[in-house]
């Protein structure tokens, strides 16, 4: 009789629970808030005819792209970014390339400008040859990449290759929160 007792005790302790039945969680649940996400520096552009700002993009999602053109790992990553980029660039998400050079070909503009134009990347791409952003970021692995929220806050990190649908589902979450 006793273990009758039990189970339906944890079964109304399942049933209490203040999760939803789903078990779907608040973006700020899953997203946790990593603090205000540091101003982009960069003064040389392509794909856009202005330097970009974080502060300009407040009510935006940004998803920062650290990189460099000759990082196989980062070449794999951009087909998901263009996918991203063309799937929710309408509903508010901004991708941005922060291009850090590894070799000393890699900080020629000429031939980042001629791999953008290669890789067919369609968002803005940031050249940072003295890594300002980079080490602004704590960046340590090419690719790493950061979301930050319409209010101007890092929400996700993630490094390396893979976690598309995780990321993809970050990126989702970041989009249905309400601009404060």
């Amino acid at each position: 009789m006793r273990p009758l007792i039990l189970i339906i005790f944890l079964l109304s302790l399942a049933g209490c629970s203040s999760q939803p039945a789903t078990g779907e969680r608040s973006a700020s649940e899953i997203l946790p808030d990593l603090g205000p996400a540091p101003e982009l520096t960069n003064t040389v552009w392509i794909n856009t005819d202005t330097p970009l700002r974080l502060a300009d993009l407040r009510g935006k999602v940004v998803l920062h792209e650290m990189r460099n053109f000759g990082c196989i790992n980062c070449r794999n990553v951009i087909p998901s970014l263009i996918e991203w980029h063309e799937k929710y660039s309408p509903e508010g998400l901004v991708i941005i390339g922060n291009h850090y050079p590894e070799f000393d070909r890699e900080s020629v503009l000429a031939n980042l400008q001629q791999a953008v134009v290669e890789l067919e990347i369609p968002y803005a791409v940031a050249e940072d040859n003295l890594g300002e952003t980079w080490k602004a970021y704590n960046t340590r692995y090419w690719p790493s990449l950061y979301l930050i929220d319409k209010q101007g806050h890092l929400r996700y990190t993630h490094f390396g290759e893979g976690k598309y649908q995780e990321t993809e589902e970050a990126i989702q979450s970041l989009l249905a929160e309400p601009t404060e």
